[in-house]
């Protein structure tokens, strides 16, 4: 009977030990998610530095040229053809629904390659092309090795290599138009009025030129578009101009008392 007792003793050390260190390696896992999480929601309300960049013709790209309008920015390494593939064509989709809604010229987009050690020019424009994205004011660049840890530490991204490549959080971050972090989006297929909706607020923030009948135009389409669920695009929606047609033609008929007052006045 001991002997029996002997050779099973090992299997449940073993089987001690395993769920011990699996416990271990959940706790830890659940601690670095958090201070991932920490480091990401403290870069809200951050302005971004002005980094050197390459982009992916070979040219260089300060990320302050950037500025001026609304930025969409997140992070990728190229060997990974899972979460940052899939974030990518996913991100490719919500901003061509944004750029419907807000126009092509409203915001800019930027992907970064944060593997230094593969990430060239050459690998981010065959990432981009890949992918199927020829949008002109979308840009993939890279950068060295301590400009991109100052650039990702900056504006919370995560990231550690790791057995698989990279553990880095699956994030975009939305950048205003002075260069101020503004929020962070999570997940790899996160719905498009998580990112459009605050993204249109930004855009509406910037100073809109009202002098010609195109800018007249874009106002109006900022303010009037509404994200349908089902056609998963953004439409136009009527029901505003009609909840404030009345409000105009009142303000319309006071203009105009005003002005025939002033004329019988004189």
């Amino acid at each position: 009977m001991l002997q029996p007792n002997h050779r099973r003793t090992p299997s449940y050390c073993l089987l001690a030990l395993l769920a011990v260190a699996g416990t271990a390696a959940a706790a830890n896992d659940g601690s670095n998610r958090a201070a991932a999480m920490h480091a990401s929601q403290a870069a809200i309300g951050r302005v971004l530095g002005d980094y050197q960049l390459t982009d992916r013709e070979g040219r260089s790209l300060r990320l302050a040229e950037l500025r001026g309008r609304p930025l969409v920015l997140n992070f990728v390494y190229t060997n990974c053809y899972t979460v940052c593939s899939g974030l990518t064509l996913h991100l490719r989709d919500v901003v061509g629904i944004a750029r419907e809604a807000l126009g092509a010229e409203s915001f800019s987009v930027l992907t970064v390659g944060f593997d230094t050690a593969h990430d060239s020019p050459e690998r981010m424009l065959a990432y981009g092309r890949d992918r199927g994205i020829d949008d002109a004011n979308w840009r993939f660049a890279s950068a060295d090795a301590a400009t991109i840890r100052r650039l990702t530490d900056a504006a919370g991204f995560t990231w550690a290599a790791s057995s698989a490549g990279f553990d880095h959080v699956t994030q975009v971050t939305l950048v205003d138009a002075e260069g101020r972090v503004a929020l962070q989006v999570y997940g790899q297929d996160f719905a498009p009025p998580v990112l459009i909706e605050p993204l249109k607020r930004l855009v509406r923030g910037r100073s809109v030129e009202r002098s010609t009948v195109q800018g007249l135009i874009d106002s109006v389409k900022l303010f009037c578009t509404v994200y349908d669920p089902v056609s998963g695009r953004y439409r136009f929606d009527y029901s505003m101009i009609v909840a404030i047609l009345p409000a105009l033609l009142v303000l319309g008929m006071v203009g105009a008392a005003i002005v025939a007052a002033g004329r019988k006045k004189r």
